[in-house]
């Protein structure tokens, strides 16, 4: 038993990557499922989508490699995060759809609580805001909504959890429902400091605790999978959300190190070390990871939009057909039209933490076109991104305004990174393995089985495929920045 099983179950696909000891892939499956949107802002998943890709694409990678299940020493588990689902413990049947990070039905019941004071205690025991993209306020509303949800979570009928929860509970047939301390760390509901539960918060977000699954360090005993699942029981021993687990699978494992993750949203973090360092900037203070019982802290900006403002490219303005024409297209652009995309499709993230904003596309001209639009949904990415490292070097200091490490399908686009390095006025490093959220949940499990190396050795192994240094003027670069600050701020006057 050589080989470990990754599942990476993302916002619009699963995917399932089996690596070897060396942690080298050896094989991949990936399905996409359907996305639901019920109402302007919200968004939902069918909780059997997501199990049955993941449990297709899980088999399909075992297959592609020619191995068995005899062959898989571990199950690894990342996850897009925030995404909640409630289900009936005897049954194991979801009550309601998942309600996705992105959904923004809860806006009305954040702001009530504002109103009312309590953001500053919630922000001091969980490193959140009060926020509709994290899960308290979800869980708050399913039971809430739908009928006779509140009444059997009273009755200890029930159980909440994020996404990974809900798939290791499926995985082992119903016998643990567990998270680990990063996922947990994004409900709300969870105090990060004292590592446990918050009983006030819960109360005041009326969440019966006895929903609540079990916490555990990120690389841990999370059960086996059901026999009849790939032939034989396999140990499921690590398990992170999708950032941190791309944070592992940087190796951003001393104070300091920053990285970038560029999927349907982008998420950066920067390694804080021991230090819970509450954000001056609307960051959030999160848990970067839990190892043998010890939490590493981490700042963290959420950008709602980013590899999905090329699939608004795609499936809104059908201008392209596929991501990769988004490259030339930019490339072609008239560089003299100064038109700006702020992607506020669901609302904007960190810094601004407005979810009442929608999207908006400023400088159009009577020549301005696909090229121009394409190039417009790229930068936005760069420019967002430089918004959280701002913010993060307030917060942080001058030790954040190194190198950036960065992953995720949209980092294949040279054009993209160059841009996103010229606008920092940084270094941009690409790694050889840019799917390091699935690498980081292999690794974890890898490292519990004892196939794997401790923290310091495995980011020894670490290996830069390109660096992108800044080319662009610095009076350039303060212009265009200055643009899109005033767009955003023209965006939230809407």
């Amino acid at each position: 038993m050589t080989h470990i099983l990754a599942i990476d179950q993302g916002t619009t696909s699963s995917r399932a990557i089996v690596f070897d000891d060396t942690l080298k892939v050896v094989a991949v499956a990936q399905e996409e499922f359907p996305q639901h949107y019920p109402a302007p802002g919200w968004v939902e998943h069918d909780p059997s989508d997501l199990w049955s890709t993941v449990a297709g694409t899980a088999r399909a990678a075992i297959e592609k490699a020619g191995l068995s299940a005899t062959d898989i020493a571990a199950i690894g588990i990342t996850n897009q995060r925030e995404t909640t689902l409630i289900w009936d413990r005897k049954t194991g049947e979801p009550i309601h759809r998942a309600i996705v990070w992105q959904d923004r039905r809860t806006a009305d019941t954040c702001a009530a609580l504002r109103e009312a004071g309590h953001e500053p205690m919630i922000t001091a025991r969980t490193g959140l805001l009060l926020d509709p993209y994290f899960s308290g306020t979800k869980v708050k509303w399913l039971l809430d909504h739908v009928p006779g949800a509140r009444d059997r979570a009273a009755r200890g009928e029930l159980a909440f959890g994020t996404v990974d929860s809900y798939l290791i509970w499926k995985l082992t047939g119903g016998r643990v429902h567990a998270t680990d301390a990063t996922n947990a760390a994004r409900t709300l509901l969870y105090n990060i400091a004292r590592n446990e539960w918050d009983a006030e918060i819960c109360a005041l977000l009326d969440v019966p605790m006895a929903i609540l699954p079990e916490v555990k360090d990120c690389a841990a005993d999370f059960g086996t999978t059901r026999a009849d699942l790939f032939g034989r029981e396999i140990p499921i021993l690590g398990v992170a959300g999708d950032q941190q687990a791309a944070t592992v699978g940087q190796a951003c494992f001393a104070p300091g190190m920053m990285k970038s993750t560029y999927g349907t949203g982008c998420f950066a973090l920067l390694n804080t070390g021991a230090d819970m360092v509450p954000s001056k900037n609307r960051l959030l203070t999160t848990i970067a990871y839990r190892l043998n019982g010890q939490t590493t802290y981490a700042l963290e900006g959420s950008i709602f939009i980013a590899g999905a403002v090329v699939q608004w490219l795609r499936d809104g303005l059908k201008i392209i057909r596929e991501a990769r024409e988004t490259q030339p297209l930019a490339a072609a652009a008239d560089p003299a039209q100064g038109v700006v995309l702020v992607p506020a499709f669901t609302g904007l993230g960190a810094p601004y933490w407005r979810p009442d904003c929608r999207g908006a596309v400023y400088g159009l001209t009577r020549n301005s076109g696909p090229a121009e639009l394409a190039r417009a949904a790229l930068e936005s990415v760069g420019y967002q991104t430089r918004d959280l490292l701002e913010a993060m070097r307030s917060d942080w200091g001058a030790a954040a305004d190194g190198v950036l490490r960065v992953d995720g399908g949209m980092t294949a686009s040279d054009w993209a990174m160059q841009f996103l390095s010229d606008i920092l006025g940084a270094p941009v490093d690409r790694p050889v393995v840019t799917e390091t959220t699935a690498l980081g949940a292999a690794y974890l499990a890898g490292m519990q089985a004892g196939l794997c190396p401790p923290p310091a050795d495995f980011a020894k192994g670490w290996a830069l495929e390109h660096r992108f240094e800044p080319r662009m003027e610095g009076a350039e670069r303060d212009a265009k920045y200055a643009r899109w600050q005033r767009a955003v701020q023209a965006t939230m006057m809407v």
